[in-house]
């Protein structure tokens, strides 16, 4: 596919989540994709007041972190060196829109040294998903386009629905223009901002392309069909009523699940199957050779606000590996549904999980093929594309 690509510019990449961030992150992926065509400077999270407090160890880490580093030939990672002051507690509105202004104009202080450090020029500023600190921003840094993406439905959480609602919505409003990575947030931004865009999601999914993965010692002498999750176990993503009922319905089968797991589980009646198997957290290089040996991957949702448009990236890691998928149907996933077996109900999962195992041709090289080929399409170089066609649509197409 074509597209008109973002090039030859200065382009200063902002986020809510840390560089360094242990788990998947999108911004990260976007910045060495952006670099390949322009000079990209990530502006990394500066600490707050509360947080070094907690860590008095991480003040001492920040005084030693290098200010700003070249990653590569055009990408730099700048370390803010000051602190912000931590006003999520402030309940009345016009005080911390006051407060927050002062951590906005502060950041931009630190970001405008290093812009006039680099020589960037007419810079292009792209926000993710920091509604907070990223609020002022446009009026303070004076870029030349303002781009807001959202990944998250962030504002179901406590901490991020005390102001993150009102704000989330200003933010959106004010944007040159807004980018997301499902359609679901991309109909949610686009009721406050009309130049709003789709641009899919972007995986990486090269470390899950190799068919020589040895088995792992831990699901080594399990029964096999092995039915497997990976990922965060979390109650507030999977629904543990579809998972009691596989586990009842398939007494013979494994059911394992890969990836840390919180108390809600922990504590579950789940731990009193014997064909139910929680390994705990792997290492990301680990995770290829548990899916290559599963017979069926899975993802039993919940569906609320957090997951019905939330992307999930494990699909397409399943499916670069040719296996068949059963997962819950939700906004997200209908761009799945030629390639994914779809729930609605716990018996849905039962029924679709002997379809395919009574089924040769769900379990042909032909459909692994057709799986793997589709998962490839959602490259980072495509997400990125799809940015720049936004881009050029907004920004060149509508002034001619």
């Amino acid at each position: 596919m074509q597209h008109n690509f973002i090039k030859n510019k200065d382009i200063v990449l902002f986020s809510f989540q840390p560089w360094e961030s242990g788990i998947g992150f999108n911004f990260k992926e976007m910045a060495f994709e952006l670099a390949k065509y322009n000079r990209v400077l990530f502006v990394n999270r500066a600490p707050d007041r509360n947080s070094l407090l907690r860590k008095k160890n991480e003040s001492n880490q920040l005084k030693k972190k290098t200010e700003l580093t070249q990653i590569e030939e055009n990408l730099w990672l700048y370390n803010p060196d000051i602190v912000m002051e931590s006003i999520n507690w402030i309940s009345i509105d016009a005080v911390y829109d006051i407060l927050n202004k002062i951590n906005n104009r502060r950041l931009a202080g630190a970001i405008k040294r290093v812009i006039k450090k680099l020589s960037f020029k007419d810079f292009i500023f792209i926000n993710d998903n920091d509604f907070y600190r990223g609020l002022y921003q446009k009026e303070y840094l004076e870029c030349s386009h303002y781009i807001f993406y959202i990944r998250d439905f962030l504002t179901i959480q406590p901490y991020f629905r005390k102001h993150g609602t009102r704000l989330e919505e200003k933010i959106i409003k004010k944007a040159d223009l807004v980018v997301a990575n499902s359609a679901y947030l991309a109909n949610y931004a686009a009721q406050w901002n009309e130049m709003t865009f789709d641009i899919e999601q972007g995986c990486d999914l090269k470390n899950y392309l190799s068919t020589n993965y040895p088995m792992p010692d831990d699901i080594a002498t399990i029964n096999r069909p092995i039915i497997g999750y990976c990922g965060a176990v979390t109650s507030m993503r999977l629904d543990i009523s579809v998972i009691e009922h596989i586990a009842i319905s398939f007494p013979e089968y494994s059911i394992v699940f890969v990836g840390p797991v919180d108390k809600t589980f922990e504590k579950s009646k789940l731990n009193n199957y014997n064909n139910i198997h929680f390994t705990g957290l792997k290492k990301l290089e680990e995770i290829p050779a548990y899916i290559s040996h599963f017979n069926i991957c899975m993802n039993p949702q919940m569906i609320n606000p957090l997951t019905v448009g939330n992307y999930p990236r494990k699909i397409d890691e399943y499916l670069v590996m040719g296996k068949p998928v059963v997962a819950t149907a939700t906004l997200a996933m209908e761009m799945f549904r030629d390639y994914v077996f779809l729930c609605k109900t716990k018996e849905d999962y039962v029924t679709q999980i002997n379809l395919i195992l009574s089924n040769e041709q769900f379990l042909s090289d032909h459909e692994k093929e057709r799986r793997i080929n589709f998962a490839l399409t959602h490259s980072w170089e495509n997400s990125i594309g799809m940015l720049g066609d936004a881009y050029h649509q907004v920004f060149i197409e509508n002034k001619k």
